[in-house]
């Protein structure tokens, strides 16, 4: 399907095709509405070159996608096919960025006119790319929150919430002695926001029960990391009767360990895990859940991010409220003798 087929269509020239489309030259009401009538009929869509002349836009959004060897790269690419997806749904393409281009890559998308606006992922507390991205002239979404989001449009899970929820989850089954295995050692060392959040709040619920302080124990994302882990909490930490567990790619293997150990889940310990619902779900018994709302959050990202270029940079923090699925995982503690 070219700009010959709808002109042809149409009973006029090519280049008039090319001037409604463009919006170079004044055509009259009528051809115009001839042209269009026929590219709704043919289902023809114009190339990126041709929009963007029309709008002076390059109709493509910037996403910056995290993948270091410590990001658990299936959830990275939840996010990533929601945001394509959303954006191809409003006419949009998707450029990728790594993460590792950091605020050089930002500066290079901006200046070459590829992109109408940035989507960031993996967002850090004191992220170093929040000052470059204050000084674009580019719309910009976080999927996160840094410490400062002064001028900024921010959407998250309220992962502080979460980490909470899980912990009087547990409570209110009688749990008090608690432990939570979390992310590799280097989300925490790059202060990731996500995951700082959420031991926030999972350590202030922990302190309101008024027990023994939690053991915390990050974990690395592979099955031996998870064997270690599992073995570490019942060798170091033997009265732990709930787990929070906030790693997807370790929450499978970990249980299997405990298992292998002789502890059952729920009898002798009740898990409950941050991040997916499938993945929650497929472990055996399934788990107790905060599901991670990658698909909203995606969303969300999108439409703000293409709303601002309609006038106006979105600003403002956004949080999701976290919702707890209640599943084969969590018991009442097992009574010491």
């Amino acid at each position: 399907m070219s700009i010959a087929d709808v002109a042809r269509h149409a009973g006029v020239s090519p280049s008039t095709v090319s001037y409604v489309l463009s919006g170079k030259r004044s055509i009259s009401e009528d051809t115009r509405r001839r042209v269009r009538e026929s590219i709704q009929v043919l289902g023809y869509r114009p190339h990126a070159g041709a929009r963007a002349l029309a709008s002076s836009r390059s109709n493509t959004l910037a996403l910056v996608v995290p993948l270091r060897s410590d990001v658990h790269v299936p959830v990275a690419m939840r996010f990533a096919v929601s945001v394509v997806t959303r954006a191809r749904d409003l006419d949009h393409d998707v450029l990728l960025l790594t993460q590792a281009e950091g605020a050089d890559g930002l500066r290079r998308v901006a200046g070459s006119s590829m992109v109408d606006a940035i989507i960031v992922m993996d967002v850090e507390i004191d992220d170093a790319r929040i000052p470059v991205l204050r000084e674009l002239a580019l719309p910009a979404v976080l999927i996160g929150v840094p410490a400062d989001t002064d001028g900024l449009a921010c959407v998250d899970l309220d992962f502080t919430e979460a980490g909470r929820i899980c912990v009087r989850h547990l409570a209110a089954l009688g749990h008090r002695r608690l432990a939570f295995v979390g992310e590799p050692p280097a989300v925490y060392e790059r202060r990731t926001g996500f995951a700082e959040r959420t031991l926030a709040g999972f350590r202030e619920a922990a302190r309101e029960l008024g027990g023994p302080a939690p053991a915390v124990l990050p974990c690395e994302q592979t099955r031996a990391a998870a064997e270690r882990a599992a073995a570490d909490l019942l060798r170091d930490h033997p009265e732990t009767t709930g787990l929070v567990v906030q790693n997807e790619a370790a929450a499978e293997p970990l249980v299997a360990a405990l298992r292998a150990a002789g502890r059952s889940v729920p009898g002798d310990l009740s898990v409950v895990a941050i991040g997916a619902d499938d993945v929650a779900a497929a472990v055996t018994p399934a788990l107790s859940s905060v599901g991670l709302p990658a698909e909203e959050l995606a969303e969300r990202a999108v439409d703000l991010a293409v709303r601002g270029l309609d006038g106006g940079t979105p600003t403002g923090v956004t949080l999701l409220p976290p919702t707890l699925v209640d599943r084969s995982s969590t018991a009442a503690p097992p009574r010491r003798a």
